[in-house]
């Protein structure tokens, strides 16, 4: 296989790799040879994944997907990836454009990657070398109707608007119109990270998906509208009906939303097919753990990765894994200086039956206020008395706040931490807030 595609999958190497490592600071690794799956842009903003020329964009999984670059074991690879709704937002987009979001379109990833050297059985080592925001500086987090933890309580569209702006050092910040007084730091890492599933694994996943769905639970089947490839996913495309969404976690990572993906850490994923076939997409800014409003703070970026696999390690590492051996001190950096937190245990109204809940036995579950070791109602619990702190007299913001707003703040800037998970009934969930945010 070519390591400069042609056709569907034309990409272009970075001439120079000694220079284009200098300018990354990717220090002991100029002997590597750069490869470059690149997006096409009007401008500055990239052209939806469909009219992709480039044929490095999908937005399904599957196995027929065809690779739109190779590399060999130690390159540097620069992934230009696009936002998680493929871009339908700009600076004067409101509340109806994010009600009409198409969520067919979810998640748009760069790639796959065939890594040569690589098969079934083995693990695909991605270690995170930089994350930076794309050419436009434009961010976004949004409440979708429909979507997200709380999605029964906020019920209408909304959105807030983010500058990624970069100081003369060098350093990246998010600041926001629409949320005054609040500066995120740059924490980048790709929301959506994976590689390719074998066969046998989307038949596995299907079937477990399709089951869960026939009794109520949320899932989003295979659905051919908007799929790309079109002619692998597509209507009438030749595998329609077992091309996978990309909006849960898998085994082969996928959706995960991990925060600590940051920059220094290395991804270990396992191989179902040949050449592993890594893509990336989803990009965030800044996350809070758990995501609450069903986006961070999403950005088109570029993102520059080594690959490396390790040979029959597939038989341990059978889903993914992070590693932060090589950099000190990752997750202190991602931990509040000052902060505040309130706790939630399971506890609801009486007749009230959450959204995640609600595929479960109402009749049974509906009239109690107290449920046994459930994290995701102490978790709901505790988000909304941080809601309501946000709001209230005691809120750390000098800036009156909406609970919209609130929530959202939730999303890029709180941390939903597991506190307790032995004291029955009431397993606590932490709901912790950076004030240092507030500037």
């Amino acid at each position: 296989m070519n390591r400069i595609c042609s056709g569907s999958g034309l990409v272009r190497r970075l001439a120079g790799s000694l220079l284009a490592a200098a300018t990354l600071g990717l220090a002991g690794l100029a002997a590597a040879e750069t490869i470059y799956l690149p997006i096409t842009r009007v401008g500055e903003w990239p052209v939806p994944c469909a009219n992709e020329t480039l044929g490095t964009c999908h937005n399904r999984w599957h196995p027929d997907i065809k690779p739109a670059a190779t590399a060999n074991q130690g390159d540097q690879v620069i992934f230009e990836t696009r936002d998680a709704l493929d871009g339908p937002y700009r600076w004067d987009s409101g509340p109806k454009t994010v009600a009409a979001s198409n969520l067919n379109i979810i998640h748009p990833l760069t790639g796959p990657l065939y890594v040569n050297g690589a098969e079934r059985g083995d693990v695909l080592a991605v270690t995170v070398l930089d994350v930076i925001p794309g050419p436009d500086r434009f961010g976004y987090t949004i409440i979708v109707p429909g979507f997200g933890f709380l999605r029964d309580v906020f019920t209408n569209p909304y959105i807030v608007h983010w500058k990624l702006l970069q100081r003369p050092t060098g350093v990246y910040y998010a600041t926001s119109d629409d949320l005054p007084g609040v500066e995120l730091p740059l924490h980048g890492f790709t929301g959506t990270i994976g590689v390719g599933l074998g066969m046998p694994e989307i038949e596995t996943v299907y079937q477990r998906e399709e089951e869960l769905r026939k009794a109520g639970g949320f899932v989003l089947p295979p659905e051919p509208q908007d799929a790309v490839p079109s002619d692998v996913c597509g209507p009438g495309g030749k595998a329609a009906s077992r091309c996978l969404r990309t909006i849960p976690p898998r085994e082969n990572g996928g959706n995960s939303d991990v925060k600590q993906m940051v920059r220094g850490t290395t991804l270990l994923f396992p191989c179902w097919v040949k050449g592993c076939m890594l893509s990336m997409g989803d990009t965030h800014f800044a996350q809070g753990d758990g995501e609450v409003s069903g986006t961070a703070i999403e950005m088109n970026a570029v993102v520059t990765v080594k690959v490396e696999v390790r040979k029959g390690l597939g038989a341990y590492v059978r889903w993914p894994q992070i590693e932060g051996k090589a950099v000190p001190g990752i997750l202190k950096d991602l931990e509040p200086d000052r902060f505040v937190a309130t706790m939630g245990i399971p506890v609801k109204p009486k007749g009230e039956l959450p959204a995640p809940l609600k595929y479960l036995d109402g009749a049974r579950f509906g009239n109690l206020t107290n449920m046994s070791e459930d994290t995701t109602l102490a978790a709901r619990d505790s988000l909304l008395k941080m809601i309501d702190l946000l709001t209230g007299p005691q809120s750390p913001s000098k800036h009156k706040l909406s609970r919209e707003q609130a929530y959202i703040l939730c999303s890029v800037a709180c941390d939903l931490k597991i506190s307790n998970m032995v004291d029955v009934p009431n397993f606590v969930v932490t709901t912790v807030l950076h004030v240092d945010v507030f500037k």
